[in-house]
């Protein structure tokens, strides 16, 4: 018998509002758009683009923008919640589509909802991976990080408001800190329970002061962590910083859709040694609310932040089965 043919990757450069979009595929079929998180890239879905193909679905990983070979704007604001689900559609369109599934973990898992939410006619489901959806509202969200910690700790989404603070911290040493933000964070190589949070910036400290050193995580080869850092060592890390610095930009630009569920089919696949899950274990518990049309809601024992690529076979058995379910 022959082998079976190997579906290349085929990397493509996608105009936008904004500038172009960088995006892989592979495979063809019905249209399936993955987001990722920070600080990763289109590369994050290197397990999942070949699974996916093989079920017979057209998996397209984006470079975010400003990652990778995407466009970069200057502007602070380029970055809000409202440009980057513009974008979504627009990769939609170009690839000749009508609608497609919209899967993001981390902050790719945000902007996924929010295509959903707001694109309902485009992205007809949403797989949400490590960071649960909550609806639009509440109170400022600066006002809330900023309250965590207290005197003698800040929270990380606080430490990286400041544009040019983080950078002068990481890019010094990309590979170092890439290297250290990972491992703080895969369930392998994580701190011990009553060991300082890396989540958390001693005041006039550095957030890598608390990361791991010396061990990659099982997940991470040397191969695959020149990559990332190669693509940070090129474009810098404003760009994706620039993300968290739009925190309060999207509270306003979303308020018309304060407390709004996510109608179509969803799914959320999260780590149980995550933070996020910890964190927003009440936005989990409200899916009967907030994802009425939930298919299922996996928390993978002993895992930790990076779902897709510490447990990528289970998470592509998972994606495959409820890609395949919607079909039917």
């Amino acid at each position: 018998m022959r082998p079976e043919p190997t579906i290349e990757l085929r990397h493509r450069t996608i105009e936008t509002p904004s500038g172009r979009l960088h995006l892989v595929e592979q495979g063809s079929g019905p249209l399936v758009l993955l987001v990722h998180g920070f600080p990763e890239s289109w590369y994050s879905w290197r397990r999942q683009l070949p699974a996916l193909a093989a079920a017979g679905y057209r998996a397209v990983a984006i470079d975010v923008r400003g990652y990778g070979r995407s466009s970069k704007p200057v502007a602070t604001d380029s970055y809000r919640m409202l440009d980057l689900v513009e974008d979504n559609v627009a990769a939609v369109r170009a690839l000749g589509a009508e609608s497609a599934v919209v899967v993001g973990h981390d902050w790719g898992s945000g902007i996924a909802a929010s295509s959903a939410l707001l694109q309902p006619e485009v992205f007809r489901a949403v797989g949400l991976l490590s960071v649960p959806y909550a609806p639009p509202g509440g109170p400022r969200p600066t006002d809330i990080f900023g309250r965590i910690g207290g005197a003698e700790e800040e929270f990380y989404v606080s430490y990286f408001q400041e544009p040019g603070r983080a950078e002068a911290e990481i890019e010094p040493d990309v590979r170092g800190w890439l290297a250290g933000f990972y491992a703080a964070l895969s369930a392998d190589t994580m701190p011990a329970q009553g060991e300082p949070d890396p989540h958390f910036v001693a005041r006039g400290g550095r957030l890598r002061d608390r990361f791991p050193a010396g061990k990659l995580p099982g997940w991470l080869s040397e191969d695959d962590l020149g990559f990332y850092v190669a693509e940070f060592e090129r474009t810098g890390l404003t760009g994706a910083l620039n993300r968290y610095r739009n925190m309060d930009r999207d509270w306003e630009d979303l308020a018309p859709h304060r407390g709004a569920p996510i109608k179509q089919p969803s799914l959320f696949i999260g780590g149980t040694l995550d933070a996020s899950t910890a964190w927003m274990a009440d936005a989990i518990k409200a899916y009967p609310t907030t994802l009425p049309a939930l298919s299922a809601s996996h928390l993978l024992e002993g895992c930790g932040h990076w779902v897709q690529q510490e447990r990528p076979d289970e998470v592509n058995r998972l994606l495959t089965e409820w890609l395949n379910a919607l079909q039917g």
